[in-house]
């Protein structure tokens, strides 16, 4: 079957856009083929600085035919109702369509045949509109077109288009259309500088092979391959390793399409910058990756550049071009790094009091004072020590108004250390400036530090009651002040230290050093829900079932997230077990048949069963094993081994099970089946030791 060819060409397309342009136009071409019944076997698309491909192979020749009945009005319908039929069907007399025989009537129906276009046809069809609207971030109008109406809006100048379709064994045929004055054919070009000549292909492999003798390789992948591979051979030969940066990687090498790694060096002198410095300013200003000595660990005045061209001169013009540039950010970076170091991080605090936190959580100054306070009475419960964890408090964001940060906002918490250190604080207060805004998210490291883990925690819960309590919760997919990734901070903080932290008092002393408290009273217990969701998240991303989670989340009170992660582990263990199983169908049993008769009599069957009311040792028995299992289930619960209390759940499954098989609940005596119905609720009440087993699935 014949294959699409599809390239457009143009000025360079923004690195940032390249990824989703190419996997735009794979999927605005297929989808379109598709719903015109061209069905394909595969397609892949590519992109580098100066063009956007698609190959589509697979493709049938024609679309299939369209068959299709419609339904046309009753036998013996007016004259003009059949005409509107016989007209809008193509039909030449009623003697070409069919009857149709109905309840309401006998029925004309017209069988309406459309023989498939040729797919090459379809594509120039659907071609031009895909290009017309395809859905760059950001695009422009440019040259005398700009001027005509409905002139192509690109994302950088388009200069042409190729557009072949055909089989393997023949010459593939041109798509014919155009776009704005830019005909579709066979031509392209090769690299800017080093084969600029036109290039005529007829089909992929031709069209890839040609690319790559004009000093263009065409896959993004393959690119990515030779940076990578060849700066680290640059560094190895040099006595270094390459500090591998992946999301550069992506950035260079969508800049350019002939990847050539060149090395370059700067002066000693700057290595007394911290190493994230330097690494900031080559990557953010220059675009190239650093190395280290592996001996030491620390940077060599040494970086790698891409260039884009492979140079008469070996690269000796482009190195030293990136050289002196770098040079002179690196001078930058050090006058800001040494004047910082001028400064007291406290010296700095005042400058808070006139940056806006919140309109309504007031100043960042306020803020600070605020997890100062917070992280004071979060300290004894995590075993850090108080003072150190106030004084870190009260330095962790003071590096924000630095220089440095200032240049590089990425480095916040970071620099605070390093400065932190500069001025001889203690080493836990230091690294709680860095750590406090860990974890950012699911893969980052969690601290262990326990200064750190208190200052981290009271600027989670801070922004979390804070952002509650002015009613800036995240709504759907919106979470701009990203409080889902401070509240899974805070569950991960608490799980991988385990620590004994009552959520909600913690959450209420933080709503007492709030300007604006919101609803008070529902603040806390709202916020709790946000916790039991975002631990479903957390649990479920690691096996868990969330059902479980809201089975003991919904026992009321349960604000101690590690112990209720341990119950929902125990519960576990235990549903998987027979008696687990057993023990669950018959509490849910229960439950059901409660429901139904609570419902029925609009009334509760709370209270103790009599005991004089017992008719069958069924009965009896599922009593005294409920006043057992109660016992041994509270009092393991007190003493919070849970998988004991499960344990003992495990004694009711036998007599629950005797129950159901010998006793009739809604027994014909009202007094007898009342004393049923509260020993069902009994059942309910003693699995409540544990879990809410009505919201377990299963």
């Amino acid at each position: 079957m014949p294959d699409l060819l599809l390239e457009l060409f143009s000025e360079e397309i923004p690195a940032r856009m390249q990824a989703k342009a190419a996997d735009d136009l794979r999927r605005m071409v297929t989808d379109k083929l598709v719903a015109e019944g061209l069905v394909y076997e595969g397609a892949k698309a590519f992109a580098t600085p100066r063009r956007l491909a698609l190959t589509v192979h697979g493709i049938p020749a024609r679309q299939p035919d369209l068959k299709t009945e419609r339904r046309g009005p009753k036998m013996g319908a007016p004259d003009a109702a059949v005409q509107g039929f016989l007209k809008a069907t193509g039909l030449q007399s009623l003697d070409e369509a069919k009857i149709q025989k109905d309840p309401k009537g006998d029925f004309y129906i017209a069988l309406i045949e459309k023989p498939g276009s040729a797919a090459i046809d379809v594509i120039a069809e659907i071609l031009p509109v895909i290009i017309r609207t395809f859905p760059w971030p950001k695009s422009m109008r440019w040259g005398e077109r700009s001027a005509k109406p409905g002139s192509l809006s690109w994302v950088r100048p388009l200069h042409s288009i190729i557009a072949t379709f055909g089989i393997e064994t023949e010459e593939p045929d041109v798509v014919k259309f155009s776009v704005d004055g830019i005909e579709a054919g066979q031509t392209t070009y090769g690299h800017r500088f080093m084969a600029p000549a036109a290039i005529s292909v007829r089909r992929f492999e031709d069209y890839e092979a040609k690319l790559k003798a004009a000093k263009v390789v065409l896959d993004l992948q393959a690119r990515k391959d030779i940076i990578l591979a060849d700066a680290k051979e640059l560094a190895f030969a040099q006595g270094f390793e390459l500090v591998e940066d992946q999301v550069l990687l992506d950035e260079v090498a969508g800049l350019v399409e002939w990847p050539v790694a060149l090395m370059g060096s700067f002066d000693q002198e700057y290595l007394t910058i911290p190493d994230e410095v330097i690494r900031a300013t080559i990557r953010n200003n220059q675009k190239c990756f650093v190395v280290r000595d592996p001996k030491t660990g620390k940077l060599a005045n040494k970086f790698i550049l891409t260039a884009n061209i492979e140079a008469t001169d070996g690269g000796k013009v482009i190195v030293a071009g990136n050289e002196r540039v770098i040079r002179a950010r690196l001078s930058d970076a050090k006058f800001f790094y040494e004047t910082d170091l001028k400064t007291k991080l406290e010296a700095r605090l005042p400058k808070f009091e006139q940056i806006v936190f919140h309109e309504k959580l007031g100043t960042q100054a306020e803020r600070i004072k605020r997890i100062e306070r917070l992280a004071a009475e979060i300290a004894p419960l995590v075993g850090a020590d108080v003072e150190k964890a106030k004084r870190a408090a009260h330095l962790a964001k003071a590096d924000l108004v630095t220089e440095v940060v200032g240049e590089f906002p990425e480095l916040q918490g970071l620099m605070g250390k390093y400065y932190a250190l500069a001025q001889r604080e203690d080493a836990s207060v230091a690294a709680a400036s860095e750590e406090h805004y860990k974890p950012q998210g699911p893969a980052d490291r969690v601290p262990t530090d326990p200064v750190s883990v208190t200052v981290a925690l009271a600027d989670k819960i801070d922004t979390l009651v804070g952002f509650w309590a002015i009613d800036e919760k995240p709504t759907g997919s919106k979470d701009p002040y990203a409080l889902r990734r401070a509240a899974l901070g805070v569950i991960r903080l608490i799980l991988e230290n385990t620590l004994r932290l009552p959520i909600l008092n913690v959450a209420k002393s933080a709503m007492a050093g709030l300007p604006a408290k919101g609803d008070a009273p529902k603040l806390p217990a709202d916020l709790l829900a946000f916790f039991a969701d975002r631990l479903k998240v957390q649990l479920r991303d690691q096996g868990a079932r969330h059902d479980l989670v809201d089975a003991v989340f919904s026992l009321g009170g349960q604000h101690d997230l590690l112990l209720v992660v341990r119950r929902v582990e125990a519960l576990g263990k235990f549903l998987d077990t027979d008696d687990g199983k057993n023990l669950l169908a018959g509490a849910k049993r229960a439950s059901n048949i409660l429901s139904i008769e609570e419902k029925k009599d609009k009334r509760t069957f709370d209270g103790a069963p009599d005991a004089g009311l017992y008719k069958l040792p069924e009965e009896k028995a599922l009593a005294v094993a409920i006043d057992q299992v109660k016992q041994e289930a509270a009092a393991a619960v007190r003493q919070e081994d849970f998988a004991t209390a499960m344990s003992a759940m495990a004694k009711l499954r036998p007599a629950v099970d005797a129950f159901f098989d010998k006793v009739k609940v809604n027994d014909d005596e009202p007094s007898v089946r009342e004393n049923r119905l509260k020993l069902l609720n009994e059942i309910r009440a003693a699995t409540r030791a544990v879990a809410d087993f009505s919201k377990i699935e299963g």
